[in-house]
Parts: structure tokens; C-alpha cells; sequence
């Protein structure tokens, strides 16, 4: 998903690290992928931006314009942190911020890697890599990312409320044109679009597009699963899969079950992306976990990982390979946190990565 060959030049990095735990694994991470960029000759300039529930409480700014055209205009990427307070519960800023960038940027591909980093951490009776030699659960979701029921279309009337979904033909195509385009290029042979169209006839949209644009790839085997059947598989038989393709509110939920099948949110790295531009926001995906504020024990490493697929977007993607291999080696050598099994901090785990990098 590379936006442009690597220049030389400085990447302008802007940081929005959110809310609850987001600040603290973000500003853990980065010193990480200093590390990396430094290896790899890769120049990083970071701009820390103030937008979180704090701000919007102080000032009732969620995201300024001037500021959206500051991202817009004068970075490179966008590094996200968690987003949602209890002190803001109709998390006004959380929206205007991450699904505000999402349309107005037109990063119309939520792209979520699901791979198994050791074998000890899936819930599942697995071997440690699959028939192919590859790791034994390996895929990528490409969530739809700026349609679907996310708009907020909708009314509501006394005990009625309708919520309205949206898939344009464009918006239908060109997710699935990006699927397809990423497999051939990373040698996937196998991609799976994934839509209820037995139950919810505008699906059909979904079949019709994904057919057409299949013929154009005759290297690809093309297939289709309701989405029902394919939560079922992914917990039978995950190793089979390698792209999926859906809507915005099945990748939503397709993809934290795709993290439950290797270990958790907490190594949980994404990436928001419109092919072929230069916008792009980066995000670990695990949420602001307010009960673990402040206690040193949130893990870094889906910040980490996230930092990686931004290393990928700039052009760099042999850093983003130096990064995995060093997590491959940290949750090896067991330095993890709770939520991994482990009673490690955040510190401990940074401390880790530090030297491997």
C-alpha cells in the first residue's frame, strides 16, 4: 500500500495521541520507530497535536478546519491513539476526529493484518505454521471505510429508529479493486469478499461488482461467504483465508475477531488508507481502556506494529519488516504484558524492543 517512493526527505509524522491509554503507548512507541528509521536512513519529524477528550473539555474543540487542513495539506501521516473518555459520552470528539479525517480525507480502506506472532497466543489448538510454512493464521482484512451504516443516516421517532446503509457502486469497487490489487502484489492467490446478500438485498451490489472485477484478476481465485458462515470459519479454519473483503460494519466486527485469533487488541496494529495518495492515518485499534490509565501495564506493541504499516505507506518497508522481527523476538522470549499473559509493564516491553532495533 506504498503512497510514493522514499525521497530522502523528511516525513512529517503528526501525533494525535488520544485519550486513556493512548498518550502512554504511543509515546512509548515512538522512540521505537526512531530507532528503526535511524537504522534504515529514514528521517522522522513529529508533531504532537493536542486533539483529545482533554482538549474538547477545555476549549469544545474536536477538530478545528484549520487543523484538518494542516493534516490535509502538510503531513505526511497521521498517528492516531486511542479515542473515548466517560467524560465526554456522546464522544463527540472521537468522531469528529477519526471517522472526520476517514471521510473528509476519503481513506476509503480499513486495512487490518491478522497474523499469528507466536503460536502460544491464539485461543486456538493450532500448529506454530500452517501447510504452506506460512505463520498458521495470515490474513488481511480491507474494510470498507467511508460507507455503509457509519454515515449516520437515519431517523429517529419515538420508539422507531432507522439507521440507513450506504454502498455506492464507486465505493463498492474500488475496496474490492484494492483487495485484489494487494494480493497480486504481495503473491496472495486467494480472496474472499464477505456480505449478507441472501438477507439484505442491496448486497447484491457487493456480488455484482466482486464478480466483475474478479475476471480481471485470473491468478486470484475469487470466493464468497455470508458473513454468518465466514465468523464460523475463521474460528474453524483461519489458516485458508489470506485477503478478505467486506463492508465497513462486518470489517469492523470480522476484524476484532481476527485479533482475538492471535492474541488480542493489544498487538492489534491498522491502518486507514486511500491507494495511491499521500493521506493516510495509522491506528493501534484497542481502544482507550480507561481501567488501565496510568498503570504502566498497557502494551505497546499494537503501536509498534502500527508504526510499521506507516513505515510500508512512506516507502519503507524493510523497516516495517526490521519491527516485526523484533516483536517476533520480544513475545518469544516472553516479555509481555497482562493482557498477553504476562506481568510485564509497558516499560519492560519497550525496554525489549529497544534492543533489537
Amino acid at each position: 500500500m506504498t503512497a510514493r517512493r522514499p525521497d530522502g526527505r523528511t516525513a512529517k509524522i503528526a501525533v494525535i495521541a488520544g485519550d486513556g491509554i493512548g498518550p502512554e503507548v504511543i509515546e512509548a512507541a515512538i522512540p521505537i520507530l526512531d530507532r528503526v528509521a535511524a537504522k534504515h536512513g529514514v528521517s522522522l519529524a513529529w508533531e504532537r497535536l493536542p486533539y483529545s477528550a482533554d482538549h474538547y473539555l477545555k476549549t469544545g474543540e474536536t477538530l478545528p478546519d484549520a487543523a484538518f487542513q494542516h493534516l490535509r495539506d502538510d503531513v505526511d501521516a497521521i498517528l492516531l491513539g486511542a479515542l473515548g473518555d466517560a467524560r465526554v459520552p456522546g464522544n463527540e470528539h472521537a468522531r469528529d476526529i477519526l471517522l472526520g479525517l476517514r471521510f473528509k480525507l476519503d481513506l476509503y480502506v480499513n486495512f487490518r493484518p491478522v497474523e499469528l506472532l507466536h503460536p502460544d497466543l491464539t485461543p486456538l489448538r493450532l500448529p506454530a505454521v500452517g501447510p504452506s510454512g506460512r505463520p498458521a493464521v495470515d490474513f488481511v482484512i480491507f474494510r470498507e471505510n467511508t460507507e455503509g451504516q457509519y454515515l449516520g443516516r437515519g431517523r429517529s421517532s419515538g420508539d422507531e429508529h432507522i439507521a440507513e446503509e450506504v454502498n455506492t457502486g464507486k465505493g463498492v469497487e474500488r475496496i474490492i479493486r484494492a483487495a485484489f490489487d494487494w494480493a497480486k502484489a504481495h503473491g496472495k492467490t486467494r480472496v474472499t469478499m464477505s456480505d449478507k446478500s441472501n438477507a439484505i438485498p442491496t448486497h447484491r451490489i457487493w456480488q455484482e461488482r466482486f464478480k466483475t472485477v474478479a475476471k480481471e484478476y485470473p491468478g486470484i481465485t475469487a470466493e464468497h461467504r455470508y458473513v454468518d458462515a465466514l465468523a464460523l470459519e475463521l474460528v474453524r479454519e483461519p489458516q485458508r483465508f489470506e485477503v478478505i473483503v467486506t463492508n465497513n460494519l462486518y470489517g469492523d466486527i470480522l476484524s476484532d475477531l481476527g485479533a482475538g485469533l492471535v492474541g488480542g487488541l493489544g498487538i492489534a496494529a491498522s491502518a486507514n488508507l486511500h491507494p495511491g495518495s499521500r493521506h493516510a492515518l495509522f491506528e493501534p485499534v484497542h481502544g482507550s481502556a480507561p481501567a488501565l490509565t496510568g498503570k504502566g501495564v498497557a502494551n505497546p506493541i499494537a503501536a509498534v506494529l502500527t508504526g510499521g504499516l506507516m513505515f510500508e505507506h512512506l516507502g519503507h518497508p524493510a523497516a516495517a519488516a526490521d519491527l516485526k522481527r523484533a516483536v517476533r523476538t520480544v513475545l518469544a522470549g516472553r516479555a509481555r504484558t497482562p493482557d498477553l499473559g504476562g506481568n510485564g509493564s509497558t516499560k519492560a516491553v519497550v525496554s525489549a524492543l529497544g534492543t533489537l532495533v
